[in-house]
C-alpha cells in the first residue's frame, strides 16, 4: 500500500460495513464479507483501511507462501522449512484480485520458461498464495468470470489451495480474509455464489444532510493532507488495531452454550434457509463477536448480529428475489426460540421446523385491474398497466448463430480461454495452459537432424509452439422489443407474453447476459431499460409497462436497432440478440403515407442488413391468424415461432411424441 490509507476509525456510518469486517478480522473462518451498495459509498476505502489494522505477520524468511515459522504449513511447496532463530516480520498483505485476472494468476501455474529451458516442473505462485493470512479483495465480484469466483470461494472455505494443472500438483495453504465489493446496477451474484460468502452488508449513501457533510469535510481534509489526517487518528486506529489482536487471542476460548446453538439452528429453521452453511457462519460470527466485546461465552446479542448479517443473502427463493433482512421477524424468531422447550428425546421435532411464518412472505402483488375484464378496442390510446404474468417456465435456450468472442457466459459458441480445445493454431501460447503440446512436437520434430539432436531430448525453437483454440460459451446481450399495444392486450394476451418475458430473463440471468428492453405503443417506442447486466431491473421495468394505443412495430424495429448500433461501439465484443414480442399487426407507418406492414418489414430488413440475430415470438392467437409477424422474421432473417414454443419442456415433450410415433 503506497502512502497513507484513509483512517478505518475516521469513517462516517457504515456501522454494519465496519462491523461485519471487523468479525472477519477477528475470525477469518467466518468467511468473508460481501459489500453491496450504490457507487461512490466507500465501499474499497474501508477494506484498504481494515488491513492496515491487522497485526503483523511473523513470516519464515524467503517463503512465498507467509508460513508462520512456529507452526508452517507441512505441504508448503517451498519447504520443508527448518527451524529458524529469527522470523521475517512484514505487515498483514491486502491482494486485490482484478476482474481480468487469469486462472493462472489466481492459483498460480507452471512456470513454462523455466520448463521449457530447464526441464523442470517449476510452480509459480498465485494470488491466492501472496493472500495467506492477509486479506484478499475483489473489487466488482459480481464482473468476475464465474469459475473464478468458484475457486475463490473453494479455497476461501478450505483454508488451502489445491493446483492440479500443466503437470503441477501442488496444495498450499490459503487462509485469507476474503472482500468482494459490487453494485447491484451491474449485476448480481448468483445464489448459490452469494451463499459462500459468510456475511452481507448493504450499503447506501446517507440521505442526513449533517452526515453527508461531514463525510464531504473528512474526505477533503484528507486529500489536502493525508499524513496529517491520518496522523489525527493514529491513537483510535492504535486503540482498535490492539482490541482486533486481543479478540483474535481471545476467540479460541469463548464458550458456544447449548442454548445458544439451539437459538441458531431455530433461527435458521425459521427462515428456511438451505443447507448447513449458515447455522455455522452464524455461530462462528457469535463467537467472534463475543470475543471482540471482551465476554467469555456467547449471548443472544451476539447470535443476532451473527443472524443478521449472515441470513439476509441467504433468504432468496428465486433469483430475482432483493436480498434483505425484516428486523422485526428476526426479533419474533429469536423470541420463538427462546420459548421452545428443548426436545425429550432425539426422535422430536427440532426447533423451528415450520411454526414462525416465512419472514419472506408478504401480501401477493397484482394489479388493480380485472384481468377477466374485457379489453378495450386496439384503437384505444389511453394507456393502462398491463396485467399479471403468468406462471413463468424454463425457457429454452435461444442462441446467436456462428461463433464469437464475447464476455464469457453460458449461451452461444464463442472462443474462450477455458473451454474444450477444438484446434491448435500457429499463434505463441500466451501461458502454460494454452500450449498444444501434440501440435508443438509434430511442428519440431521434422528439424530435429538439421538442428542437431543428440540423445532424447527434444530441440524446440520459438516457431514451433502452438496454441491451443478452445471452445466455450458468451453471454451475449439479449434485448427485448415488447408490442405493447392495444391489440397485444386484447385476449390477455400481455399477460402471455409477460410470463414470456419474465422466464426469457431467469434464463438471460442464469446465462450470465447483458438485457435491455424496448416498448413500443400508442405514438412511438421507447427505451424503457438501457442494457444492462442487472436482470432484476428489466423484471422490475417489465412489470411497470403500459399497455393499449396502435401498434408502431416500424418505430420499435427501429429504436432496437438504434440502440444496438450504440451498443456495438460500446462492447463490439459482445454479440447481440433481438427478440420481438409482437402479433406482428402493424397500424402505424413508420413515414407519413407508408403501408405500417411493409414499413415494419423494411425495418426488419435493415436489422438483418446490420447482422443482427432476431427471433420473432408470434403472439397472434384466436381463430383468424394473419401470420403478419412469420413475414417480419423472414426480413429480419431470423426465426419465428410461437410463446409455445419458447418453454423447454413442451419442445422436449414434442420431441418425445414424435420419436414415439
Amino acid at each position: 500500500m503506497s502512502g497513507p490509507q484513509f483512517p478505518f476509525s475516521a469513517l462516517v456510518g457504515h456501522a454494519d460495513l465496519r462491523l461485519a469486517l471487523l468479525l472477519n478480522a477477528v475470525h477469518p473462518g467466518v468467511g468473508g464479507v460481501l459489500v453491496r451498495g450504490e457507487k461512490g459509498t466507500a465501499k474499497s476505502t474501508a477494506v484498504r483501511a481494515l488491513a492496515a489494522l491487522l497485526p503483523a505477520l511473523d513470516v519464515v524468511p524467503g517463503c512465498r507462501f507467509g508460513c508462520a515459522p512456529g507452526a508452517p504449513d507441512p505441504a508448503c511447496p517451498d519447504g520443508p522449512h527448518p527451524a529458524v532463530a529469527a522470523a521475517e516480520i512484514r505487515p498483514a498483505r491486502l491482494v486485490e484480485l482484478p476482474v481480468g485476472a487469469t486462472e493462472d494468476r489466481l492459483v498460480g501455474s507452471l512456470d513454462l520458461e523455466r520448463a521449457l529451458s530447464e526441464g523442470v516442473r517449476a510452480y509459480q505462485p498465485g494470488l491466492l498464495a501472496d493472500a495467506h493470512r492477509g486479506v484478499l479483495y475483489v473489487d466488482e465480484v459480481n464482473l468476475l468470470h464465474d469459475h473464478l469466483v468458484d475457486l475463490l470461494l473453494d479455497a476461501a472455505a478450505m483454508g488451502r489451495a489445491h493446483v492440479e494443472r500443466d503437470g503441477v500438483s501442488v496444495s498450499h495453504a490459503a487462509r485469507f480474509l476474503l472482500v468482494g465489493t459490487m453494485n447491484p446496477e451491474e449485476g448480481e451474484l448468483r445464489p448459490q455464489l452469494l451463499d459462500r460468502f459468510g456475511l452481507t452488508v448493504e450499503v447506501r449513501a446517507a440521505r442526513d444532510v449533517e452526515t453527508r457533510v461531514e463525510v464531504v469535510r473528512r474526505r477533503l481534509a484528507f486529500e489536502a493532507d493525508p499524513a496529517g489526517f491520518a496522523a489525527a487518528w493514529r491513537d483510535e486506529e492504535t486503540a482498535t488495531a490492539r482490541r482486533i489482536a486481543e479478540a483474535r487471542d481471545r476467540v479460541g476460548a469463548v464458550a458456544l452454550p447449548d442454548a445458544e446453538l439451539r437459538r441458531i439452528a431455530a433461527v435458521c429453521a425459521a427462515f428456511d434457509v438451505d443447507g448447513m452453511r449458515a447455522d455455522l457462519v452464524i455461530a462462528r460470527a457469535a463467537v467472534a463477536h463475543a470475543a471482540w466485546r471482551g465476554a467469555d461465552a456467547v449471548a443472544e446479542e451476539d447470535v443476532r448480529v451473527g443472524a443478521r448479517l449472515a441470513l439476509p443473502h441467504r433468504r432468496r427463493r428465486d433469483p430475482f428475489d432483493e436480498p434483505g433482512m425484516d428486523e422485526q421477524a428476526l426479533d419474533d424468531a429469536l423470541r420463538e426460540a427462546a420459548e421452545e422447550e428443548p426436545p425429550d428425546g432425539p426422535d422430536d421435532g427440532g426447533p423451528g421446523g415450520g411454526g414462525a411464518p416465512d419472514p419472506g412472505e408478504g401480501p401477493a402483488s397484482g394489479s388493480d385491474s380485472d384481468p377477466g375484464g374485457a379489453p378495450r378496442p386496439a384503437g384505444d390510446g389511453r394507456a393502462r398497466a398491463a396485467p399479471p404474468a403468468s406462471a413463468p417456465f424454463r425457457a429454452r435456450l435461444l442462441q446467436v448463430p456462428g461463433i464469437g468472442e464475447g464476455a464469457p457466459g453460458r449461451r452461444s459458441r464463442a472462443r474462450t480461454d477455458t473451454g474444450r480445445v477444438v484446434r491448435a493454431s500457429g499463434a505463441a501460447p500466451r501461458r502454460a495452459a494454452d500450449l498444444h503440446l501434440p501440435a508443438t512436437i509434430a511442428a519440431a520434430a521434422p528439424h530435429q537432424n538439421r538442428r542437431g539432436r543428440t540423445g532424447a531430448g527434444l530441440r524446440l525453437h520459438p516457431a514451433d509452439l502452438r496454441s491451443a483454440e478452445r471452445e466455450g460459451r458468451e453471454g451475449n446481450l439479449v434485448l427485448f422489443a415488447v408490442d405493447a399495444s392495444g391489440s397485444m392486450a386484447a385476449r390477455q394476451r400481455m399477460a402471455a407474453v409477460s410470463g414470456a418475458v419474465l422466464s426469457l430473463l431467469r434464463d438471460a440471468y442464469q446465462r450470465r447476459d447483458k438485457v435491455g428492453l424496448v416498448s413500443f405503443r400508442a405514438g412511438g417506442a421507447e427505451l424503457v431499460l438501457p442494457p444492462t447486466s442487472s436482470v432484476p431491473a428489466a423484471q422490475a421495468r417489465l412489470g411497470q409497462l403500459r399497455t393499449g394505443g396502435r401498434t408502431p412495430l416500424a418505430d420499435g424495429l427501429l429504436r432496437a436497432r438504434a440502440v444496438l448500433r450504440v451498443e456495438r461501439l460500446r462492447d463490439p465484443r459482445r454479440r447481440a440478440l433481438l427478440v420481438l414480442l409482437t402479433d406482428g399487426r402493424a397500424t402505424v407507418a413508420a413515414r407519413p403515407g407508408g403501408d405500417p406492414v411493409a414499413d415494419a418489414c423494411r425495418a426488419a430488413g435493415l436489422l438483418a442488413a446490420d447482422g443482427v440475430a432476431t427471433i420473432v415470438v408470434d403472439c397472434e392467437s384466436g381463430p383468424v391468424r394473419l401470420g403478419l409477424a412469420a413475414r417480419v422474421a423472414a426480413a429480419a432473417g431470423g426465426e419465428a415461432m410461437g410463446l409455445a414454443d419458447l418453454s423447454a419442456d413442451q419442445v422436449a415433450g414434442v420431441v418425445r411424441v414424435a420419436r414415439a410415433a
